[in-house]
Protein backbone atom coordinates (compact mmCIF):
# COMPACT_ATOMS: atom_id res chain seq x y z
CA UNK A 1 0.00 0.00 0.00
CA UNK A 2 1.41 3.30 -1.06
CA UNK A 3 0.19 7.10 0.90
CA UNK A 4 -0.50 9.43 -0.65
CA UNK A 5 2.29 11.34 0.60
CA UNK A 6 4.46 8.41 -1.06
CA UNK A 7 2.83 8.20 -4.30
CA UNK A 8 3.66 12.03 -5.03
CA UNK A 9 7.13 11.56 -4.01
CA UNK A 10 7.43 8.54 -6.14
CA UNK A 11 5.79 10.56 -8.85
CA UNK A 12 8.26 13.36 -8.46
CA UNK A 13 11.28 11.20 -7.86
CA UNK A 14 10.18 9.68 -11.44
CA UNK A 15 9.29 12.58 -13.21
CA UNK A 16 10.96 13.56 -16.54
CA UNK A 17 12.80 16.27 -17.43
CA UNK A 18 10.70 18.33 -19.86
CA UNK A 19 12.77 20.15 -22.65
CA UNK A 20 10.83 22.56 -25.53
CA UNK A 21 8.22 20.04 -27.12
CA UNK A 22 7.33 20.40 -30.79
CA UNK A 23 3.76 20.13 -31.72
CA UNK A 24 1.40 17.48 -32.01
CA UNK A 25 2.24 16.50 -35.45
CA UNK A 26 5.96 16.58 -34.99
CA UNK A 27 8.27 18.24 -37.83
CA UNK A 28 7.45 18.04 -41.27
CA UNK A 29 9.49 15.05 -42.98
CA UNK A 30 11.95 16.61 -45.51
CA UNK A 31 13.67 13.32 -47.06
CA UNK A 32 12.69 10.46 -48.76
CA UNK A 33 12.95 7.23 -47.57
CA UNK A 34 11.07 3.54 -48.85
CA UNK A 35 9.25 1.45 -46.32
CA UNK A 36 8.83 -2.31 -46.83
CA UNK A 37 6.56 -4.35 -44.39
CA UNK A 38 6.79 -7.55 -43.29
CA UNK A 39 4.78 -9.18 -40.27
CA UNK A 40 5.70 -6.80 -37.13
CA UNK A 41 9.06 -5.59 -38.56
CA UNK A 42 8.97 -2.41 -39.98
CA UNK A 43 11.91 -1.04 -41.97
CA UNK A 44 13.00 2.98 -43.05
CA UNK A 45 16.07 2.83 -45.48
CA UNK A 46 18.18 5.32 -46.45
CA UNK A 47 21.69 4.94 -48.03
CA UNK A 48 24.87 5.59 -45.72
CA UNK A 49 22.38 6.10 -42.63
CA UNK A 50 22.53 5.88 -39.09
CA UNK A 51 20.91 2.36 -38.16
CA UNK A 52 18.22 2.51 -35.05
CA UNK A 53 16.26 -0.27 -33.97
CA UNK A 54 13.00 0.82 -32.19
CA UNK A 55 11.41 -2.08 -30.00
CA UNK A 56 7.92 -1.46 -29.12
CA UNK A 57 5.90 -3.45 -26.23
CA UNK A 58 3.29 -4.74 -29.25
CA UNK A 59 1.50 -4.55 -31.76
CA UNK A 60 -1.91 -5.31 -30.25
CA UNK A 61 -3.12 -1.34 -29.67
CA UNK A 62 -3.41 1.16 -32.78
CA UNK A 63 -1.18 3.18 -30.09
CA UNK A 64 1.84 1.21 -30.93
CA UNK A 65 0.81 2.34 -35.05
CA UNK A 66 0.53 5.33 -34.69
CA UNK A 67 4.22 5.37 -32.25
CA UNK A 68 5.43 3.67 -35.35
CA UNK A 69 4.25 6.39 -37.23
CA UNK A 70 6.52 8.61 -35.52
CA UNK A 71 9.63 6.52 -36.21
CA UNK A 72 8.93 6.40 -39.62
CA UNK A 73 8.54 11.31 -39.27
CA UNK A 74 11.89 10.96 -37.96
CA UNK A 75 13.84 8.61 -40.31
CA UNK A 76 12.72 10.50 -43.33
CA UNK A 77 13.29 13.54 -41.96
CA UNK A 78 16.98 12.40 -40.68
CA UNK A 79 17.45 10.13 -43.26
CA UNK A 80 17.93 7.05 -41.14
CA UNK A 81 17.75 3.43 -41.56
CA UNK A 82 14.64 2.74 -38.54
CA UNK A 83 13.28 -1.12 -38.07
CA UNK A 84 10.36 -1.15 -36.01
CA UNK A 85 9.25 -4.31 -33.81
CA UNK A 86 7.28 -5.39 -31.33
CA UNK A 87 5.52 -8.77 -29.90
CA UNK A 88 2.32 -9.84 -30.92
CA UNK A 89 0.92 -8.44 -27.75
CA UNK A 90 1.69 -6.83 -23.89
CA UNK A 91 1.81 -10.36 -22.45
CA UNK A 92 4.67 -11.47 -24.84
CA UNK A 93 7.77 -10.82 -22.74
CA UNK A 94 9.73 -13.53 -23.76
CA UNK A 95 8.94 -12.82 -27.53
CA UNK A 96 10.24 -8.61 -26.78
CA UNK A 97 13.52 -9.90 -25.31
CA UNK A 98 14.06 -12.44 -28.34
CA UNK A 99 13.17 -9.06 -30.45
CA UNK A 100 15.59 -7.18 -28.50
CA UNK A 101 18.38 -9.75 -28.61
CA UNK A 102 18.19 -9.71 -32.45
CA UNK A 103 18.25 -6.31 -32.66
CA UNK A 104 21.51 -6.26 -30.37
CA UNK A 105 22.97 -9.39 -32.34
CA UNK A 106 22.63 -6.84 -35.76
CA UNK A 107 24.98 -3.99 -33.94
CA UNK A 108 22.41 -1.37 -34.63
CA UNK A 109 24.27 3.02 -34.01
CA UNK A 110 21.40 3.07 -31.04
CA UNK A 111 18.03 0.84 -29.82
CA UNK A 112 14.51 2.44 -28.65
CA UNK A 113 12.86 -0.17 -26.05
CA UNK A 114 10.03 0.57 -24.26
CA UNK A 115 10.41 -2.33 -21.77
CA UNK A 116 7.52 -4.88 -21.29
CA UNK A 117 9.65 -6.49 -17.77
CA UNK A 118 13.15 -5.02 -17.38
CA UNK A 119 13.98 -7.95 -15.31
CA UNK A 120 13.63 -10.68 -18.07
CA UNK A 121 15.42 -7.71 -20.57
CA UNK A 122 18.59 -7.44 -17.95
CA UNK A 123 20.80 -9.04 -19.51
CA UNK A 124 19.92 -7.82 -22.99
CA UNK A 125 20.22 -4.72 -21.89
CA UNK A 126 23.76 -5.23 -20.63
CA UNK A 127 24.74 -6.85 -23.64
CA UNK A 128 23.56 -3.82 -25.56
CA UNK A 129 25.94 -1.81 -23.11
CA UNK A 130 29.14 -3.66 -22.76
CA UNK A 131 29.14 -3.56 -27.18
CA UNK A 132 28.48 0.70 -26.60
CA UNK A 133 24.67 0.32 -28.21
CA UNK A 134 23.07 3.27 -26.48
CA UNK A 135 19.67 2.77 -25.46
CA UNK A 136 16.89 5.36 -25.60
CA UNK A 137 13.79 4.71 -23.56
CA UNK A 138 10.16 5.53 -24.79
CA UNK A 139 6.49 5.47 -23.70
CA UNK A 140 7.36 3.63 -19.87
CA UNK A 141 10.90 3.12 -21.14
CA UNK A 142 13.28 1.24 -19.34
CA UNK A 143 12.40 1.31 -15.84
CA UNK A 144 14.97 -0.14 -12.88
CA UNK A 145 17.70 -0.39 -15.88
CA UNK A 146 20.87 -0.63 -14.88
CA UNK A 147 22.93 2.76 -14.10
CA UNK A 148 24.23 4.07 -17.79
CA UNK A 149 21.96 1.86 -19.87
CA UNK A 150 19.53 3.74 -20.98
CA UNK A 151 21.09 7.36 -22.06
CA UNK A 152 17.34 9.26 -21.83
CA UNK A 153 13.48 8.81 -22.31
CA UNK A 154 11.17 10.27 -24.98
CA UNK A 155 7.70 9.79 -22.75
CA UNK A 156 4.84 11.31 -21.14
CA UNK A 157 4.40 12.26 -17.41
CA UNK A 158 2.01 9.87 -17.30
CA UNK A 159 1.56 10.76 -13.65
CA UNK A 160 0.66 14.57 -14.52
CA UNK A 161 -1.25 13.20 -17.23
CA UNK A 162 -3.47 11.19 -15.26
CA UNK A 163 -4.32 14.61 -12.79
CA UNK A 164 -5.52 15.96 -15.69
CA UNK A 165 -7.98 12.91 -16.03
CA UNK A 166 -8.79 13.75 -12.32
CA UNK A 167 -9.53 17.29 -12.38
CA UNK A 168 -11.70 17.17 -15.37
CA UNK A 169 -13.81 14.34 -13.96
CA UNK A 170 -14.20 16.46 -10.55
CA UNK A 171 -15.71 19.42 -12.50
CA UNK A 172 -18.13 17.59 -13.38
CA UNK A 173 -18.75 15.15 -10.14
CA UNK A 174 -17.82 17.91 -7.11
CA UNK A 175 -21.73 19.10 -6.57
CA UNK A 176 -22.23 14.94 -5.76
CA UNK A 177 -18.54 14.62 -3.47
CA UNK A 178 -19.38 17.65 -1.51
CA UNK A 179 -21.23 17.21 2.29
CA UNK A 180 -22.88 13.81 0.42
CA UNK A 181 -24.88 12.24 3.00
CA UNK A 182 -25.07 8.67 1.02
CA UNK A 183 -22.08 7.20 -0.01
CA UNK A 184 -20.71 7.11 -3.76
CA UNK A 185 -18.40 5.38 -5.85
CA UNK A 186 -16.11 6.03 -8.65
CA UNK A 187 -14.78 3.68 -10.54
CA UNK A 188 -11.23 2.89 -11.87
CA UNK A 189 -10.18 0.38 -14.57
CA UNK A 190 -6.68 -0.69 -14.95
CA UNK A 191 -5.11 -2.54 -17.43
CA UNK A 192 -2.08 -4.20 -15.24
CA UNK A 193 0.03 -3.31 -11.77
CA UNK A 194 3.12 -4.32 -13.12
CA UNK A 195 3.64 -1.39 -16.39
CA UNK A 196 4.91 1.92 -15.08
CA UNK A 197 3.74 4.32 -17.21
CA UNK A 198 -0.32 2.16 -16.48
CA UNK A 199 0.62 1.93 -12.50
CA UNK A 200 1.43 5.87 -12.81
CA UNK A 201 -2.06 6.78 -14.82
CA UNK A 202 -3.81 4.96 -11.61
CA UNK A 203 -1.94 6.64 -9.05
CA UNK A 204 -2.06 10.25 -10.33
CA UNK A 205 -5.53 9.78 -10.97
CA UNK A 206 -6.56 8.48 -7.72
CA UNK A 207 -3.90 10.63 -5.58
CA UNK A 208 -5.92 13.67 -7.60
CA UNK A 209 -8.67 12.98 -7.27
CA UNK A 210 -8.10 12.36 -3.31
CA UNK A 211 -6.57 16.20 -3.15
CA UNK A 212 -9.83 17.34 -4.86
CA UNK A 213 -12.14 15.83 -2.40
CA UNK A 214 -10.10 15.88 0.53
CA UNK A 215 -8.35 12.58 2.31
CA UNK A 216 -10.66 12.40 5.26
CA UNK A 217 -13.65 11.66 2.99
CA UNK A 218 -11.82 9.21 0.76
CA UNK A 219 -11.54 5.27 0.77
CA UNK A 220 -9.46 3.70 -1.93
CA UNK A 221 -10.69 0.26 -2.16
CA UNK A 222 -9.88 -3.19 -4.08
CA UNK A 223 -6.25 -3.95 -5.42
CA UNK A 224 -4.30 -3.88 -3.09
CA UNK A 225 -1.47 -1.57 -4.73
CA UNK A 226 -3.53 1.36 -4.00
CA UNK A 227 -5.98 0.24 -1.24
CA UNK A 228 -6.65 2.73 1.83
CA UNK A 229 -9.94 1.46 2.91
CA UNK A 230 -11.90 4.29 5.79
CA UNK A 231 -14.66 3.17 7.27
CA UNK A 232 -16.08 6.64 7.15
CA UNK A 233 -15.58 7.42 4.39
CA UNK A 234 -18.53 9.17 1.95
CA UNK A 235 -16.72 8.52 -1.36
CA UNK A 236 -14.79 5.49 -2.35
CA UNK A 237 -12.40 4.95 -5.14
CA UNK A 238 -12.63 1.23 -6.47
CA UNK A 239 -9.59 0.11 -8.56
CA UNK A 240 -10.42 -2.84 -10.44
CA UNK A 241 -7.45 -4.63 -12.55
CA UNK A 242 -8.43 -7.87 -14.76
CA UNK A 243 -6.84 -10.80 -14.10
CA UNK A 244 -5.01 -11.33 -17.26
CA UNK A 245 -4.46 -8.82 -19.76
CA UNK A 246 -7.41 -9.86 -22.24
CA UNK A 247 -10.41 -8.03 -23.59
CA UNK A 248 -13.05 -10.57 -21.88
CA UNK A 249 -11.49 -9.90 -18.25
CA UNK A 250 -11.24 -6.48 -18.36
CA UNK A 251 -15.11 -6.11 -19.56
CA UNK A 252 -15.84 -8.42 -16.43
CA UNK A 253 -14.37 -5.93 -13.97
CA UNK A 254 -15.87 -3.00 -15.53
CA UNK A 255 -19.19 -4.59 -15.65
CA UNK A 256 -18.83 -5.31 -11.76
CA UNK A 257 -18.10 -1.42 -11.43
CA UNK A 258 -20.92 -0.53 -13.95
CA UNK A 259 -23.42 -2.25 -11.52
CA UNK A 260 -23.27 -1.11 -8.86
CA UNK A 261 -26.16 1.52 -7.93
CA UNK A 262 -23.84 3.84 -5.98
CA UNK A 263 -21.25 4.41 -8.64
CA UNK A 264 -21.24 8.30 -10.07
CA UNK A 265 -18.61 7.46 -12.45
CA UNK A 266 -15.61 5.93 -13.69
CA UNK A 267 -12.08 6.00 -15.37
CA UNK A 268 -9.83 4.05 -17.63
CA UNK A 269 -6.29 4.00 -17.45
CA UNK A 270 -5.25 3.19 -21.15
CA UNK A 271 -7.23 2.23 -24.39
CA UNK A 272 -7.60 -1.06 -23.24
CA UNK A 273 -9.65 0.06 -20.12
CA UNK A 274 -11.71 2.46 -21.72
CA UNK A 275 -12.81 0.25 -24.36
CA UNK A 276 -13.87 -2.67 -21.97
CA UNK A 277 -15.69 0.31 -19.86
CA UNK A 278 -17.32 0.93 -23.22
CA UNK A 279 -17.83 -2.72 -23.99
CA UNK A 280 -19.40 -3.13 -20.65
CA UNK A 281 -21.60 -0.52 -21.28
CA UNK A 282 -23.25 -1.88 -24.18
CA UNK A 283 -25.56 -4.14 -21.81
CA UNK A 284 -26.29 -1.88 -19.10
CA UNK A 285 -26.53 1.79 -20.27
CA UNK A 286 -25.30 3.09 -17.51
CA UNK A 287 -22.64 5.85 -19.10
CA UNK A 288 -23.87 9.45 -19.84
CA UNK A 289 -23.35 12.99 -19.14
CA UNK A 290 -26.26 12.46 -16.64
CA UNK A 291 -25.48 9.48 -15.63
CA UNK A 292 -22.35 7.95 -15.10
CA UNK A 293 -19.75 10.18 -15.89
CA UNK A 294 -17.00 8.17 -17.92
CA UNK A 295 -13.10 9.09 -18.53
CA UNK A 296 -10.74 7.63 -20.72
CA UNK A 297 -6.42 7.93 -21.28
CA UNK A 298 -5.41 7.36 -24.87
CA UNK A 299 -7.89 7.37 -28.33
CA UNK A 300 -8.56 4.07 -30.76
CA UNK A 301 -11.73 4.17 -32.61
CA UNK A 302 -14.20 2.55 -29.99
CA UNK A 303 -13.09 5.51 -27.44
CA UNK A 304 -13.21 8.33 -30.15
CA UNK A 305 -16.93 7.06 -31.07
CA UNK A 306 -17.75 6.90 -27.67
CA UNK A 307 -16.73 10.71 -26.78
CA UNK A 308 -18.81 11.20 -30.17
CA UNK A 309 -21.65 9.88 -28.52
CA UNK A 310 -21.82 10.99 -25.05
CA UNK A 311 -21.00 8.22 -23.06
CA UNK A 312 -17.74 9.07 -22.30
CA UNK A 313 -17.19 12.95 -21.91
CA UNK A 314 -13.54 13.02 -22.69
CA UNK A 315 -10.09 11.34 -22.44
CA UNK A 316 -6.80 12.31 -21.51
CA UNK A 317 -4.06 11.97 -24.92
CA UNK A 318 -0.66 10.95 -25.10
CA UNK A 319 1.03 12.40 -28.53
CA UNK A 320 2.40 8.53 -29.42
CA UNK A 321 3.54 10.21 -33.25
CA UNK A 322 6.00 12.73 -30.95
CA UNK A 323 6.65 9.96 -28.81
CA UNK A 324 7.87 7.63 -31.54
CA UNK A 325 9.76 10.79 -32.96
CA UNK A 326 11.55 12.40 -30.34
CA UNK A 327 12.72 8.61 -29.42
CA UNK A 328 14.34 8.28 -33.11
CA UNK A 329 15.66 11.77 -32.58
CA UNK A 330 17.17 11.00 -29.12
CA UNK A 331 18.45 7.91 -30.71
CA UNK A 332 20.49 9.41 -33.60
CA UNK A 333 21.86 12.26 -31.15
CA UNK A 334 23.50 9.35 -28.96
CA UNK A 335 24.96 7.34 -31.80
CA UNK A 336 26.02 10.83 -33.07
CA UNK A 337 28.34 10.69 -29.79
CA UNK A 338 26.21 14.00 -28.82
CA UNK A 339 24.75 14.28 -24.75
CA UNK A 340 20.92 13.25 -24.69
CA UNK A 341 18.40 14.16 -21.85
CA UNK A 342 14.50 13.02 -21.69
CA UNK A 343 11.62 14.65 -23.42
CA UNK A 344 8.18 14.77 -22.11
CA UNK A 345 6.08 14.19 -25.27
CA UNK A 346 2.92 15.95 -23.52
CA UNK A 347 -0.40 15.28 -22.96
CA UNK A 348 -3.73 17.02 -24.05
CA UNK A 349 -7.63 17.00 -22.86
CA UNK A 350 -9.91 16.29 -25.63
CA UNK A 351 -13.69 16.00 -25.90
CA UNK A 352 -16.36 16.28 -28.26
CA UNK A 353 -15.70 19.97 -28.73
CA UNK A 354 -12.52 19.92 -29.41
CA UNK A 355 -11.18 17.08 -30.83
CA UNK A 356 -10.79 18.14 -34.20
CA UNK A 357 -8.62 20.89 -33.25
CA UNK A 358 -5.61 21.44 -35.36
CA UNK A 359 -3.50 20.57 -32.05
CA UNK A 360 -5.35 18.15 -31.05
CA UNK A 361 -6.57 15.58 -33.97
CA UNK A 362 -2.92 15.06 -35.12
CA UNK A 363 -2.36 13.46 -31.50
CA UNK A 364 -5.74 11.41 -32.02
CA UNK A 365 -5.68 7.26 -33.67
CA UNK A 366 -8.31 5.50 -35.03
Amino acid sequence: MLSLKKFTKLALATALVATTLTGCSGNDAKNEGSVETNNNSNVTTSEGSKNIAVIAKGFQHQFWKAVEQGTKKASEEFGLEVTFQGPDNESAIAQQVEYLNAAIDQKPDAICFAALDTQSALDSINNAKDNNIPIIGFDSGVPDAPEGAVLANASTDNYAAAEIAAEKMYDLIKDKVKDNKEVVRIGVVSQESNSQSISERTAGFIDKMIELIGEDKVSVEGHESQAKPKDDAKVVIELSIPAEVKDADAANVATALLEKEDLIAIYGSNEFAANAIITANEGLEKLGADKVIGVGFDSGSKQIAAIKDGLFVGSVTQNPVEIGYQAVKLAKEAAEGKEVEDVDTGALWYNADNMDDEDIAPCLYE
